[in-house]
């Protein structure tokens, strides 16, 4: 396969990133983290490689994530906590969908209502 073949190759495990749902970067965008300027030329990683964010998604059809150490949610404020779990969860759904609501990519990310939410 030509390089201009693949997708993303993710930075830590060396494996292609082969969707958006799967994709570190675009859960950022879709939170606001990422700008879209930056889609192309930054890094890559799957949700799972990493754990730091993925930690935050909360939901049955993700299999939880655990961060052992300083980053570990557990030893974080756990209001702060709740508050991210929310945000994060709310952006890997939208993530799921965004693609087959046919929206353009400047739509990804979520409202300020989203984030509030609403």
């Amino acid at each position: 396969m030509a390089k201009c073949d693949q997708g993303y190759m993710c930075e830590v495990c060396g494996d292609e990133v082969e969707d958006i749902t799967g994709s570190d970067l675009y859960l950022r965008y879709v939170l606001g983290e990422v700008e879209a300027r930056h889609l192309m030329t930054a890094p890559e990683r799957h949700l799972r490689c990493n754990p730091v964010t993925s930690q935050f998604i909360v939901i049955p059809e993700f299999e939880p994530v655990v961060v052992e150490g300083p980053f570990d949610k557990r030893l974080l404020d756990p209001a702060d906590v709740a508050t991210r779990e929310q945000l994060v969860t709310r952006a890997w759904q939208r993530l799921q969908v965004v693609r087959q609501l046919g929206l353009p990519i400047s739509d990804y990310p979520l409202s300020r209502e989203d984030e509030a939410g609403a």
